[in-house]
């Protein structure tokens, strides 16, 4: 949630964004964006005559107030008054299921055009968004609650991930359409700025649940799903994937040896996604200040992948721990993944036949790749 806020105040200019149950009894902060130094902090409550919820809370519709002084209806409301806002949005959130649970909404001291455009349905989308988020975590506690032992709890967790890789897809592809009309239609650089984070934030989102969905399939038995044949220029697809990295992390130095005219009996979209989850992990855990090799190529009858990155040593117990589902190393702080990665890099080895290993010297660390060329 902090960077779901976070987007919206960039997208809006609200230099405060918050996340608020609101019962007809009181307003209480969940998740709070503020710049503005209101001091309010999750948790925190407020009486609702004080604020404009109450209405939403009411009429079930959003508020949306470009200049709070140029507004009959709203210049002498307390809510105003206390808080000294002149431009304000309250978005309805609502549960799967239509309960109301509250609002998503944002203020400043200065007015704001709003109204104006498409901004409040691209609002309206993290409001859904959130929704979505607060039914995955009631229905997860509810799941948990159910359970009787630690194989049924790892069971139900499987199909829980697989049935939510399956419906974020939707809200997703939602929220990248929005995000392409929004960017045609706005010429404004800090508002191209803001899109562009949130077109690289819901990339990555893609990305995850296309981890937790592969992941999901190998654990319940169906297996990965490969397209094992013959295949020319393999190469395409590995720099495609470097490219793609390269352009999603530009401060970032990617050194690159791909053989042309590589012909293998693989998937050659898996071996791009396994380049692709070796580099986000040297990335993450690499020195960012020196660059990242990638070797692809034949060498002695076998193909070769390989990927180096600068930092520290791995000992033996941890890279014992690697390939491990849910595995994480604490290399960086902000490292938010879910620890699937190299579990499904390591399954892509597998189903081809091949293997994965690491070398970690004092200043260096290898993954690599290989499996037999013809």
């Amino acid at each position: 949630m902090p960077r779901v806020l976070e987007t919206i105040a960039a997208l809006t200019g609200m230099r405060f964004v918050c996340i608020a149950h609101v019962t007809p009894e009181c307003w209480t902060a969940c998740a709070v964006h503020d710049r503005l130094g209101l001091g309010l902090q999750p948790g925190a409550t407020i009486d609702l005559d004080l604020t404009l919820c109450q209405e939403v809370l009411q009429s079930r519709q959003p508020v949306v107030i470009d200049c709070v002084r140029d507004s009959a209806r709203y210049r002498d409301h307390p809510s105003p008054c206390a808080f000294g806002y002149q431009s304000y949005f309250s978005i309805p959130i609502f549960r799967p299921d239509g309960a109301y649970f509250g609002t998503l909404c944002g203020l400043d001291d200065e007015p704001a055009r709003l109204s104006e455009g498409p901004l409040v349905p691209a609002i309206t989308l993290f409001a859904e968004l959130v929704s979505r988020q607060l039914e995955t975590e009631r229905s997860l506690r509810d799941a948990q609650r159910a359970l009787f032992s630690e194989r049924e709890t790892a069971e139900l967790r499987e199909q829980f991930i697989a049935v939510l890789g399956h419906d974020l897809r939707t809200p997703l592809s939602a929220i990248l359409i929005r995000v392409d009309l929004l960017a045609r239609r706005n010429e404004d650089p800090a508002t191209a700025q803001a899109l562009e984070r949130i077109r690289r934030s819901a990339l990555r989102i893609d990305t995850l649940v296309d981890d937790v969905v592969d992941f999901t399939r190998g654990r319940m038995g169906s297996g990965m799903a490969l397209d094992l044949r013959l295949h020319d220029g393999v190469e395409t697809g590995l720099e495609q994937a470097v490219d793609e990295l390269r352009g999603a992390y530009p401060q970032a130095h990617l050194d690159s040896d791909i053989m042309p005219g590589l012909r293998l009996r693989c998937d050659p979209r898996r071996l791009a996604q396994m380049l692709s989850n070796l580099v986000r992990n040297a990335l993450t855990h690499g020195d960012p200040a020196r660059p990242i090799e990638v070797r692809a190529g034949v060498e002695d009858g076998l193909f070769v992948l390989a990927v180096s990155n600068h930092g520290p040593h791995l000992d033996a117990t941890t890279v014992k721990q690697l390939f491990k589902p849910y595995w994480r190393a604490v290399s960086r702080a902000g490292d938010d993944g879910l620890g699937l990665g190299l579990y499904i890099v390591d399954q892509i080895a597998r189903a081809h036949g091949g293997a994965i290993g690491v070398q970690s010297g004092e200043e260096r660390t290898t993954f690599t790749f290989s499996m037999p060329a013809a």
